[in-house]
């Protein structure tokens, strides 16, 4: 039984770590910290952000990268006061109160169930490039089914997954990097003779050569290709030792912005202008052709259908994790609670994996719009879920003033002016959203999610109150 103390806080005797087995090692969740923030928004809707913004591109990923460093320090601080299962609801839940702790929770499952659905999309795209006559839906029904047993069997192989999956991303940025910056250097004799040079980033049009306004509105996409940075996190009750685990991984954030996402777009952007990228085209597979490396675009696409394996797999760990911890409080199905013999949360990855399948139903139905369709709602939901952590965070700092919670020895620099500017980015980055089709979509499909939270919680959220008043 669980007593309820405060209106918003969970009761003195709830566990949401119950059952858990911490086997994700200290190696595992560096490598998931790692690997976390490389997906297919960098390997593959690069594209489409370089065609748009031009050079000015690596700005927007720095700036937008400083506001995620913000959101995981805060973040950390939280872990390393109280590191639980479904952290992210968690926290809101405490210091937020319950409708908000409810609508994170489920809104972050939206999140990672939506991005799964994209990503097995596009994974049946990257399978297409070796066997064309295969439909999208059936790779992508195969893919989620595989990852589904994969993260049934244990904690222990979902990580080592994930670890080999990361392992495969970064090796392919850091590759990257070090041919592109022998290309760049005239000794080396590596890559055309002419051509790439650091002065493309500004000899044609300028840095902002498509206008400052274009780079600001890149700012969406760029902002959705760092979704799961926050996975760490959410690993929280089964790292070993988290504390000192997690309190490493954030700490690598920055290193990991700088060198996967600037450093890698400084390089592509030097080695070809960036004219020559385009939407629906791998940045990588354009260079590694131009400087001819035998391969080129089969190695890519390798790397990209790696990276559409790693997301979906992080998404079912995520979302079944999620829900165990919303059933727990009560704010889901008490049946959702439920554990294998392995300590797995087997009818959260049920559920999740099972909503997941509407993904290889609209490919069946639309395949050509099933991407746009389907990320409507990661795109507004992992604002609202960043958003809640930094409020969250606010929180959390005032009642560690007032000596109602114990403070934390991993502390957010310069709050709460830090949380204040990272808020009021990601307020401009939705009202950028109003400036594009795919944006209004977003924002159209985000009040109906959230109208459709709100009344749930009304039907729900009062069970929950009497479950958790008894």
């Amino acid at each position: 039984m669980v007593t309820h103390t405060t209106p918003g806080a969970p009761g003195p005797e709830s566990d949401p770590d119950d059952g858990y087995q911490r086997g994700l090692s200290a190696r595992t969740v560096q490598m998931i910290a790692l690997g976390g923030a490389i997906g297919t928004g960098l390997f593959y809707g690069a594209g489409g952000a370089i065609e748009q913004a031009g050079p000015a591109l690596i700005l927007a990923y720095l700036v937008a990268g400083l506001a995620i460093f913000v959101v995981m320090r805060a973040l950390g601080e939280l872990l390393i006061y109280r590191p639980v299962a479904g952290s992210i609801s968690e926290y809101a839940h405490e210091f937020l109160g319950r409708f908000l702790g409810f609508t994170n929770g489920w809104t972050y499952w939206a999140v990672w169930t939506t991005t799964c659905m994209a990503e097995i999309t596009v994974a049946g795209k990257y399978v297409n490039y070796w066997l064309p006559s295969i439909p999208v839906w059936v790779t992508a029904l195969v893919v989620l089914i595989i990852l589904f047993g994969v993260n049934l069997i244990s904690v222990g192989v979902f990580g080592e997954a994930e670890f080999w999956f990361s392992m495969i991303k970064v090796t392919a940025i850091l590759g990257m990097i070090l041919v592109g910056a022998l290309v760049l250097l005239p000794i080396a004799g590596i890559g055309p003779g002419s051509g790439p040079s650091v002065t493309n980033l500004w000899n044609d049009g300028g840095f902002f050569a498509t206008g400052f306004d274009s780079a600001l509105l890149s700012l969406q996409i760029v902002l959705f290709a760092y979704v799961g940075v926050e996975l760490v996190g959410v690993t929280a009750g089964e790292a070993a030792n988290p504390k000192v685990t997690l309190r490493k991984a954030i700490n690598t954030l920055p290193f990991r912005i700088g060198l996967f996402y600037v450093g890698a777009l400084f390089v592509i952007l030097s080695v070809r202008g960036w004219r020559n990228f385009s939407d629906g085209n791998s940045p990588f597979v354009e260079v590694f052709s131009y400087i001819d490396i035998p391969a080129a675009a089969g190695i890519v696409n390798f790397i990209l259908l790696t990276a559409a394996l790693s997301s979906c797999n992080s998404g079912i760990y995520s979302t079944g994790r999620m829900v165990r911890s919303l059933a727990q409080r009560g704010e889901a199905p008490a049946r959702l609670t439920a554990l294998s013999g392995r300590h797995v949360p087997v009818a959260g990855i049920v559920l999740s994996a099972a909503v997941m399948v509407i993904g290889v139903i609209v490919n069946i139905v639309s395949p050509d719009k099933a991407f746009a369709y389907i990320t409507s709602v990661s795109t507004i939901g992992i604002i609202f879920v960043w958003s809640s952590i930094l409020v969250a965070h606010t929180v959390y700092r005032r009642r560690v003033a007032r000596g109602e919670v114990e403070a934390s020895d991993y502390r957010l620099p310069w709050a709460p002016y830090s949380t204040a500017l990272a808020l009021a980015f990601f307020a401009l980055v939705v009202v950028l959203l109003f400036f594009s089709d795919s944006g209004r979509t977003a924002i159209v499909v985000g009040v109906v999610w959230f109208a459709g939270v709100t009344a749930a919680y009304f039907l729900r959220g009062r069970k929950a109150i009497v479950h958790s008043s008894r």
